[in-house]
């Protein structure tokens, strides 16, 4: 397959009319936030966006992104690889109101003065969202086993007198 590049902004509405379809790639180098949460990532990201008009005369742009990415596990500090494998479901708006108006299934995406999308940022933003809050290998694949987390036992604290206990005497001395 041919890696056509897609395109950084779009008039979804337009878009939408003309049922436009977006196959191809995006460099990952395009999306430095990403590349900040990541230890690294596959050259390109494969992208597939759909523009179409639902039944309710919504505009809507659906699609799959798929990619690698390597991440460090928060086990046992070791990298592993994970694959990014995700599909959306946007509606372009304008300001609040229109996105509480919209059906459930659909996502809001903020479209700027002039009818715009920013793609690639939402498409980042996809990728961001679908990382592991907390990335860990398989059980059975991570060098730290289940034997070696063992924790300590935590020492019950030392007594210290009250500091309070002085003005407990000094309130029975004025008695």
């Amino acid at each position: 397959m041919q890696k056509v590049k897609l395109p950084y902004q779009v008039d979804p509405v337009k878009s939408a009319v003309k049922r436009s379809d977006y196959q191809g790639v995006i460099a990952s180098k395009d999306m430095p936030r990403l590349q900040g949460a990541v230890v690294s990532c596959a050259e390109w990201v494969d992208a597939e966006v759909q523009f179409e008009k639902d039944a309710q005369g919504l505009t809507v742009f659906h699609g799959h992104l798929q990619t690698q990415v390597s991440l460090i596990c928060e086990r046992c500090n070791g990298e592993f690889d994970h694959s990014l494998d995700i599909d959306f479901c946007f509606s372009p708006v304008q300001g609040q109101d229109e996105a509480d108006s919209l059906p459930e299934a659909y996502d809001p995406v903020e479209v700027n003065d002039h009818g715009i999308v920013d793609l690639f940022q939402v498409l980042e933003d996809e990728l961001i969202i679908a990382l592991p809050i907390v990335p860990l290998h398989a059980e059975e694949e991570c060098a730290i086993g289940q034997d070696d987390m063992t924790f300590g036992e935590i020492e019950p604290e030392q007594e210290r007198p009250n500091p309070f206990a002085v003005l407990k005497e000094l309130k029975r001395d004025q008695e």
